[in-house]
């Protein structure tokens, strides 16, 4: 197959979006439409990949970075226009280009390497990629002669009532032979009552100047959907989503509800894994095998090992190992790593924290900015208290301690190796290995007292 190469066209404002975020920038499952077009890309090899930016072309470089080449379209002067510009990095080389758009984030590399292949087995100078619809209306038709080949595009406003009936319709995605789509965007004119310049007129000129003209029907039309609204930007995520929970169960995973169960495109989730509905996996999140999330578990960015289960909790940017429990109704903040065979419980708290082997902190407790040593029990309603106004400050907790409950360990401090702190204590100062701390005021009973005091409702 020869060099591959790709222009996508997101130079265009997105007004029908009604939003201050640049149209192409709107996210489809957690990733901005215009990357799915580019990771799309990158996933087959593409040899050189231009997009051309108008509006917001800022945010769109910030947001792709390196890995594209980038063309400016200063006025929208139509598809041709916005093609040509390419033109300066794409049209000294050899091989084909494919057109796509940074608003049509569904096309997958299995339609697009489809297409290709088509293209490079009938010599085509190229090749229209179009879709059968139930309801043409608002595309333009693909006419074909008898023998099958691609006579013209005809849009809905020229098409006669013979040529409304057709189904078959132009995507706007073509796949042409590189040196001939430029020569031929040279003779495009804009000789319209829009006074644009138009890629579709570069199929004519490629036609009558004698050239191969085909088309590629693809299997899945929704594929080929645009977004230009918040209406088909939601239609763009169900379908991605429904794909996205279909290979995951297609490789392994059990998803109980797929349609209350929502995992975003860059999510790995190893086998015989199960996800309880209402799960949420987001961002770089990686699964192992045999854990169970859900109800309710909701992770961005985090990393679980073989054998995890968490149930109604908030993970970010943090590391659970393996055979871990967190939750119910506990929150993980970033930088916490959770180590094998820990308990995290309901309603507890972590930041920055990390909790070596087999240690506990059942419930009701915030540890922050802490570690925690192998085979810790932290009792109910422990507190690190880690800010001091100014700073944030370290506590650590060796191997096999016990901290009583309702214990206050105000950082910087350190509790050594198998040391125990008392229940009710308020720890200022380092606890030596296999010592008791205890910070407390001793008890006392006033015999009597109680008589004393005034009772309610007397």
């Amino acid at each position: 197959m020869s060099n591959i190469y790709a222009v996508i066209l997101a130079a265009g404002q997105g007004t029908r979006m009604k939003s201050k975020l640049y149209k192409v920038l709107h996210p489809v499952c957690g990733k901005p439409m215009v990357q799915h077009v580019v990771d799309t890309l990158a996933s087959m090899q593409v040899h050189d990949s231009v997009v051309v930016v108008g509006h917001g072309a800022d945010l769109v470089r910030q947001t792709l970075g390196e890995r594209v080449q980038y063309a400016f379209q200063d006025k929208q002067l139509g598809t041709g226009h916005a093609t040509k510009q390419a033109a300066p990095i794409l049209s000294e080389k050899e091989g084909t280009t494919l057109l796509l758009y940074g608003d049509v984030p569904l096309l997958s590399a299995e339609t697009l390497t489809s297409l290709l292949s088509y293209h490079h087995g009938q010599e085509a100078a190229v090749t229209v990629l179009t879709a059968t619809m139930e309801d043409p209306t608002g595309y333009g038709r693909i006419v074909r002669s008898e023998a099958g080949e691609v006579l013209r595009i005809v849009e809905q406003k020229d098409a006669s009532a013979e040529e409304r009936a057709i189904q078959e319709i132009n995507t706007g995605i073509y796949c042409f032979d590189n040196a001939k789509l430029w020569n031929a965007l040279e003779q495009v004119t804009n000789n319209n009552a829009q006074g644009e310049y138009y890629i579709t007129d570069v199929v004519g000129i490629l036609r009558e100047a004698g050239e191969k003209v085909t088309a590629f029907v693809a299997a899945d039309p929704d594929e080929t959907m645009g977004v230009n609204d918040r209406v088909q930007l939601s239609m763009a995520e169900a379908y991605m989503r429904k794909r996205i929970n279909e290979k995951h169960m297609r490789n392994g995973v059990t998803i109980i509800d797929p349609a209350s169960t929502y995992i975003e495109a860059d999510v790995v989730i190893g086998n015989d894994t199960v996800l309880q509905p209402n799960t949420i996996l987001r961002g770089t999140t990686a699964i192992g095998s045999d854990c169970v999330l859900g109800p309710q578990a909701d992770l961005t960015n985090v990393t679980v090992a073989d054998g995890v289960k968490i149930q109604y909790s908030v993970l970010t940017d943090s590391a659970v190992e393996q055979s871990a429990t967190v939750g119910p109704f506990a929150y993980v903040r970033p930088d916490s790593h959770i180590g094998p065979n820990v308990k995290i419980g309901d309603f507890v708290e972590l930041k920055n924290a990390k909790i070596g082997q087999g240690s506990k902190v059942p419930h009701l407790s915030y540890i922050g900015d802490a570690e925690i040593g192998e085979n810790v029990n932290i009792g109910c309603g422990t507190i690190s208290v880690n800010y001091d106004g100014a700073k944030k400050h370290k506590t650590i907790v060796g191997d096999n301690a016990f901290i009583g409950c309702n214990s206050n360990l105000v950082a910087p401090v350190e509790i050594g190796k198998n040391a125990y702190v008392a229940a009710g204590s308020t720890i200022t100062k380092n606890v030596p290995e296999d010592a008791l701390g205890i910070a407390r005021e001793r008890q006392e009973n006033k015999l009597g007292y109680a008589a004393r005091l005034p009772r309610k409702g007397k």
